[in-house]
């Protein structure tokens, strides 16, 4: 007898055991109402960051540095709860004071002095290990914590020094500096920023539409190539009409960036964007989490919102620069 046709509270086999039937399939309309209240969310969210985000971007200078302070704290506390679901013990204040310290360094114009404090950070994690009670988790500790500050504090320390564009290429090159406005380390951080997550809502609404190849199933199973491929045409084109917009309004910021740069580059940092994505979801797949925080309706934690960007940026300032000496020389 077949399990669909044995009646509730049937023996089965003479044992005396009871069948239990599955539950009835969820209704078809609760995850789409569920998907629709996650996306409202997410853009609630997104309307009440932005408009601060740009302001802060728009002002430069200390409001910049302390923004990234803060986020920096954040998301390394966000980090180092990941790494304690793994059963390390991160040396939070070391973590936290290098963190914080790093985009100071970066914002006083000593770009090759953040080596050396990352040298001295990793020295005195090593010393601070030395004094814990516990040594069985001794290297995940140091590895663990150590990573944070690379992985968040060092990688979003480029946010200063990218906004601050034209001051550090004129530390460098100073004739390449002559010609370029104050204002273009704004633009390439909006430029960033904007094409990142165009790509993040390319990928959302073409995966949900066209979605049908996996991506990276055993990272984010959600993830498709379709998505990826809607990512890369969405950031590409919100490049290409943030060059437009800027060249009509504020022509003398975004000049050095010709259109054909706009559309290598808007590309390339749309798909690096993504493979942060990635490397987020491989982090909290590893330690079984589905967020990192839940600070942020709709996306989660801070580290979920800016994993992208974490990335990105960074590759922006390194392009950007090879991209300015070039055209200079």
């Amino acid at each position: 007898m077949s399990e669909g046709a044995t009646q509730a509270g049937a023996p089965e086999g003479g044992a005396g055991k009871r069948v239990v039937h599955p539950r009835p399939p969820t209704p078809s309309g609760e995850p789409a109402k569920k998907q629709a209240s996650n996306l409202a969310l997410r853009l609630l969210t997104a309307s009440l960051l932005i408009p601060p985000i740009l302001w802060v971007i728009y002002q430069g200078g200390l409001y910049v540095l302390a923004t990234v302070i803060v986020i920096s704290v954040l998301a390394l506390q966000e980090f180092y709860q990941l790494i304690e679901q793994k059963g390390a013990e991160p040396l939070r204040a070391q973590g936290m004071a290098a963190a914080a310290a790093l985009p100071v360094v970066m914002y006083l114009g000593a770009e090759s002095l953040a080596t050396v404090l990352m040298t001295a950070v990793l020295l005195g994690m090593m010393f601070a290990q030395l004094t814990k009670n516990r040594i069985s988790e001794a290297l995940a500790s140091i590895s663990g914590t150590f990573f944070g500050v690379f992985y968040v504090g060092w990688l979003l320390a480029h946010v200063v020094v990218l906004r601050n564009f034209t001051q550090v290429v004129g530390a460098r090159w100073p004739d390449a500096a002559a010609g370029m406005h104050p204002e273009t380390g704004g633009f390439y951080l909006i430029f960033v920023i904007s094409v990142v997550i165009a790509g993040d809502a390319g990928a959302y609404f073409t995966g949900r539409a066209y979605g049908r190849r996996k991506l990276a199933p055993r990272i984010s199973p959600s993830k498709t190539v379709e998505g990826a491929l809607g990512a890369l045409a969405a950031g590409t084109i919100l490049g290409l009409v943030l060059k437009a917009g800027f060249d009509y309004f504020a022509p003398e910021v975004s000049r050095p960036l010709s259109y054909v740069a706009t559309v290598a580059i808007a590309f390339a940092m749309t798909a690096v964007g993504m493979i942060g994505d990635l490397i987020e979801s491989l982090l909290k797949r590893d330690a079984e989490v589905k967020d990192t925080g839940t600070l942020l309706p709709g996306t989660g934690g801070v580290l979920d919102r800016i994993d992208s960007n974490l990335i990105a940026i960074p590759v922006m300032y390194y392009t950007m620069l090879a991209y300015t000496f070039l055209t200079a020389a």
